[in-house]
């Protein structure tokens, strides 16, 4: 399979700086995003991914009516969320919007559920925080039955009972491929498969290969049941220059503001110098020359097996100018070597 990997982009509509140094108003940010996605579809990228936030730094709140924009002005690039927030979200809602997401784009509409690192959602859309596990996977339940049964039946105790209702629009024959994200917990691996879904994995720290044991956990669950794997997916940060030197430099800023940011919040407590290069040289961060994260990518997508990689290309505050080049390198000159090395790996097996 590897041989034939998927290679996509994630954002959440990180607010960026313009040339002065201001933050932008996240209006421009959304108009932005869209012309991001346009280039994307243009230099041979397959998937572009929406994360869906509600808090300042990000301006995606909203992501399948972004979507349905970038679906207006792309014809091959696949869609989808990075991630859907199901556990504050009403499934059959959800349904609704990515059947019509789906048809508008001639299928190339994707979701990814989850239940998201913020917990902001939860509030704003009257969910209760001590209903974690509750809303999460009663949700789940029943999105997996509106997407695989033309007349559903549920009951549970977070939202009212359905009696043989059918949802419209409906699907076509395809149906809508939908991914698990996890963060690297074995009861989400085992509830991927349970749901015979295949499995996201969010790896933003730590060398990847720590994540193989969850692999394994997930083949040998499947294997428990008989059944044939699902595709397995990462998405982790990155950037691409022409250097190194130069991928750096544009990431770094906006990254460790945005991770200092967050880490006050959770008390994580400030980076430590050489945080950031280190993750560079040896976790999760994909940022270098197209070469550097070429190989990288690569080597992460034969340790863990992979069908597909997302590169989440924004950073906090790095410049919309930034992103537009490295969108261009990615698809031009990383997506390619990638396939390279790994149909040399193939070849010499």
């Amino acid at each position: 399979m590897t041989h034939s990997v998927e290679l996509g982009l994630d954002t959440f509509g990180d607010v960026t700086k313009d040339a002065q140094g201001m933050l932008l108003p996240q209006n421009q940010v959304l108009r932005d995003v869209i012309d991001e996605a346009v280039l994307a579809d243009q230099v041979g990228v397959d998937f572009i991914g929406l994360g869906e936030h509600h808090r300042d730094d990000f301006a995606i709140t909203a992501p399948e009516i972004l979507l349905a924009a970038i679906a207006a002005k792309t014809t091959r690039l696949r869609m989808g969320t990075a991630v859907t927030v199901l556990s504050s979200d009403d499934p059959v809602r959800l349904f609704q919007r990515f059947s019509t997401l789906d048809a508008i784009s001639n299928g190339r509409a994707e979701v990814i559920l989850g239940r998201g690192s913020f917990t902001e959602s939860y509030g704003l859309f009257g969910c209760e925080l001590a209903d974690y596990e509750t809303l999460f996977e009663e949700k789940l339940d029943l999105f997996s039955r509106l997407i695989r049964e033309k007349s559903v039946t549920w009951s549970g105790t977070t939202r009212a009972p359905l009696t043989n209702a059918k949802v419209y629009p409906p699907l076509s024959e395809r149906g809508l491929t939908t991914w698990i994200g996890v963060g690297g917990s074995p009861e989400s691996v085992v509830r991927a498969v349970r749901y015979d879904m295949p499995m996201m994995l969010a790896i933003i720290g730590g060398d990847p290969a720590r994540f193989r044991p969850f692999v394994d956990l997930y083949h040998r669950a499947y294997a428990q049941i008989g059944g044939q794997p699902k595709p397995l997916g990462v998405h982790s940060p990155g950037h691409i220059a022409p250097t190194d030197a130069e991928a750096v430099e544009q990431a770094k800023a906006g990254y460790m503001a945005l991770r200092n940011r967050i880490g006050a919040e959770r008390g994580w407590g400030p980076s430590r110098p050489g945080e950031f290069e280190n993750e560079v040289a040896h976790g999760s961060m994909y940022v270098g020359s197209p070469e550097t994260v070429a190989r990288k990518i690569a080597a992460t997508v034969r340790t863990l097996g992979l069908a597909r990689f997302d590169m989440k290309y924004s950073q906090g505050t790095m410049s919309h100018a930034a992103m537009m080049r490295s969108i261009e390198l990615y698809g031009t000159k990383v997506i390619p070597m990638v396939r390279d090395i790994l149909a040399t790996d193939m070849a010499a097996e």
